[in-house]
């Protein structure tokens, strides 16, 4: 039996549709959500690690004591030699990119809403992104970004912000945007992280965000791709 084993660190921001992609491919799930005080998962325990996003920082570790916890339990699996696929998406990108030698900082610009990615050459030229087109429109709420790790590999870009995707090792994939997303994780977000939604040129308007139903079973079809291509690295 394969296993997924999933990192929550707020109740509403799950792991969405890549629960169902797991259902469908046959996976046991085991969750550790943080804000429950649910205890990490031993070594062994799981074949693919997914890290989900959150409105805190990698740096409000006074505030949020379970955030040293993840980095030391991060650190262990990234060393482990069973090496086991992770997979971060927002906090959980930026978590991988700090623990990798990268750094977390501001971006320029809040970016919130659906905007397109760009693949770079190297993630055109990527096995997890053939069939991708160029540019692709997905979802996005962060207000900080990363460096790129030593030795990460560069996938994707956006207008407003440089470093939306690395991976790593080929076993280590950091995505700053969601793909996850579905209609119901988005409205819980719209409602409690509305003082996000500050004004500029990547913050759309909340009847805006809402008003593109169609996005998300494009980026499902496009994840769910993306997650078999890992799978086989």
């Amino acid at each position: 039996m394969k296993r997924l084993h999933y990192i929550q660190h707020v109740p509403f921001e799950t792991p969405g549709a890549i629960l169902e992609w797991a259902r469908k491919r046959g996976y046991e799930v085991g969750h550790t959500r943080v804000f429950l005080d649910e205890p990490f998962p031993s070594a062994g325990e799981f074949d693919l690690l997914v890290l989900m996003g959150g409105p805190m920082s990698v740096h409000d570790e006074a505030q949020y004591p379970w955030l040293p916890e993840e980095k030391a339990f991060l650190r262990d699996i990234l060393g482990d030699d069973d090496r086991p696929k992770v997979f971060g998406i927002c906090l959980g990108a930026q978590l991988l990119a700090e623990v990798l030698g990268g750094e977390v900082f501001p971006n320029r610009f809040k970016e919130i809403g659906w905007f397109p990615i760009e693949l770079t050459k190297a993630g055109r030229a990527h096995p997890l992104f053939q069939g991708w087109p160029e540019t692709l429109q997905v979802f996005h709420w962060h207000g900080e970004t990363f460096s790129l790790p030593p030795g990460a590999v560069h996938l994707a870009r956006s207008e407003a912000c440089e470093n939306q995707a690395f991976i790593y090792d080929d076993r280590v994939l950091a995505f700053q945007f969601h793909m996850e997303v579905t209609p119901e994780i988005v409205a819980e977000l719209l409602e409690k992280s509305a003082s996000d939604l500050v004004p500029g040129p990547y913050v759309q308007d909340p009847e805006i965000i809402k008003g593109q139903p169609e996005l998300y079973s494009f980026c499902h079809e496009y994840l769910f791709r993306l997650l078999d291509a890992f799978e086989k690295l």
